[in-house]
């Protein structure tokens, strides 16, 4: 193995450690760097990948076909890719709108990708009766790393920032909620 892969799987593990534990320094040193910003990237794709791997235990639980696992598994990594665009976006107008001199959308791409490492463990929704509530607590971990993110990130207090992060974050809930019955039904209806 070479020392370049050794260095990103070590930059990658304190990434999702120092994210984790919601370290506002490191939020803030979140420099736009190449680097970070594919950090970030790696970050949201392991935590499509892990929502996917939940799923589609799930699905084949349930006896999906083939065809389902994989649409489902698709439908999963890209709700999340999505939904982690999404907010960005959402952030960036309202960021936009209640202080006018702030990062552009494309520098607030890698703190809320760093935000995202709790959803990095949403394979464990997996376990029987405990899947719900780990998805919820994976959630609400996230939407406290994004606020702390915002907070560090603009530069401005922790009330505004919650406000900021709370108005995309039910719609993504919802929008997660959807995909998750939708696969369900596809389920019931092709057996």
């Amino acid at each position: 193995m070479g020392s370049n892969s050794i260095k990103s799987r070590s930059g990658l593990c304190n990434t999702l450690r120092y994210a984790l534990l919601l370290n506002g320094k490191f939020y803030e040193n979140a420099h736009h760097t190449q680097r970070n910003q594919t950090l970030a990237l790696s970050i949201v794709i392991l935590a499509a990948i892990s929502h996917a791997i939940g799923s589609g235990v799930i699905l084949l639980i349930n006896r999906a076909t083939i065809f389902i696992l994989l649409t489902g598994l698709l439908i999963d990594a890209i709700a999340v890719i999505a939904g982690y665009y999404f907010w960005t976006f959402t952030i960036w107008k309202i960021g936009q709108w209640l202080k006018p001199i702030d990062p552009t959308y494309h520098d607030l791409l890698i703190p809320t990708g760093f935000a995202y490492a709790p959803q990095v463990l949403n394979f464990l929704t997996l376990i029987p009766l405990l899947g719900r509530p780990i998805e919820l607590i994976l959630a609400v971990w996230s939407l406290l790393a994004i606020i702390v993110a915002v907070r560090q990130g603009l530069d401005i207090t922790t009330r505004r920032a919650a406000f900021i992060c709370l108005v995309g974050w039910p719609l993504i809930q919802i929008a997660i909620g959807f995909v998750q019955v939708l696969e369900q039904r596809l389920v019931t209806w092709t057996s």
